[in-house]
């Protein structure tokens, strides 16, 4: 199969090394320093430093040349860049993957949503699941989920894509697949906050149970299955993303408690839980769902609430019952 990944960050690398492993033709398709770079050292030294890379894939600077060939392609670039892609892939008819984590804002829709709006001939699969992308590259055990409402498509994905350790399932929820794999950023950033303000396991463990239940709830009134939540790209990547050291967002989370500056966090790594913290908001406003730690998470990261303040109002708030 001749499959093209579209975007040499971290996860992008990995999944294309995967690919490459399984015995596929890969085009890896990205910015030419960053390709120049890959190619100059045989290892993405900016994202995944110290892993070998394949020799004999294609790296690709030019977009029209990327897809030109593909069979199918894997779209692993940041949200706020999503539909600039997706606008591109007007006449591919192939799958088109996405492995990016967010929710357009003016419209609710996911990336999976984009690529039927965009590319209306290609067929949408979603893939998600607790993976750090330096642990996938590594070959450390890995399970993930790859979701469409064609199954052919999905079990294509699948074999694309299992190894040994990777294990990879699927499933037809494509909408709680993606949202799953969303608001879990969101989730991460208010982990952050407390570690940074040294709250203790108590209080994590508590903040991770009710915003499974928060993204759960606003999932299902979106239209995603309630079971989904409790599966690879909901509670197994909201607890990978709430407590490893490596997670982007929960970092963002853990620095602004201690005081960095917002601006200065966000110039130093893409975190998704920043974008889609607005655009969950919006969607729960349009819903009618209500999210309060998505909404506390929204309100340190865009009116600039502090976050003593949003932690002590999530924590007042009138008693009830557990649902």
């Amino acid at each position: 199969m001749k499959i093209t990944v579209l975007g040499p960050g971290a996860w992008g690398t990995a999944l294309a090394k995967i690919a490459h492993e399984g015995g596929h033709a890969v085009t890896l398709w990205g910015r030419p320093e960053r390709l120049n770079s890959i190619g100059a050292t045989n290892e993405n030294p900016q994202y995944l430093p110290g892993i070998a890379l394949p020799r004999d894939w294609t790296l690709e600077p030019n977009l029209s040349t990327a897809l030109s060939c593909a069979e199918g392609v894997i779209l692993a670039v940041p949200s706020r860049s999503f539909s600039e892609i997706t606008r591109q892939l007007g006449e591919f008819g192939g799958i088109a993957v996405s492995v990016t984590k967010g929710i357009e804002h003016e419209t609710g829709r996911t990336m999976g949503g984009l690529i039927e709006a965009d590319a209306p001939n290609a067929t949408p699969v979603a893939l998600s699941g607790p993976s750090l992308a330096a642990e996938v590259a590594r070959g450390i055990p890995t399970a993930l989920v790859c979701a469409s409402e064609n199954e052919a498509a999905a079990k294509t994905v699948q074999d694309w894509l299992h190894r040994p350790t990777l294990r990879m399932y699927t499933s037809t929820d494509v909408l709680g697949v993606e949202l799953g794999g969303a608001l879990k950023n969101v989730m991460a950033i208010a982990a952050g906050v407390c570690d940074g303000l040294k709250l203790g396991d108590n209080a994590k463990a508590a903040l991770i149970t009710r915003g499974l239940n928060e993204m759960r709830r606003l999932g299902t009134a979106a239209g995603a299955r309630p079971e989904t939540f409790s599966g690879l790209s909901g509670m197994g990547d909201l607890t990978v993303t709430c407590f490893s050291q490596q997670s982007r967002n929960r970092t963002l989370g853990e620095r602004i408690a201690r005081g960095e500056p917002l601006e200065t966090v966000l110039a130093s790594a893409t975190a998704e839980g920043y974008p889609t913290a607005r655009s969950a908001k919006a969607l729960a406003a349009r819903l009618d769902a209500p999210t309060p730690i998505i909404d506390e998470v929204h309100a340190m990261l865009y009116e600039g609430k502090d976050v003593h303040q949003a932690v002590n109002d999530l924590l007042t708030r009138n008693p009830r019952a557990e649902a």
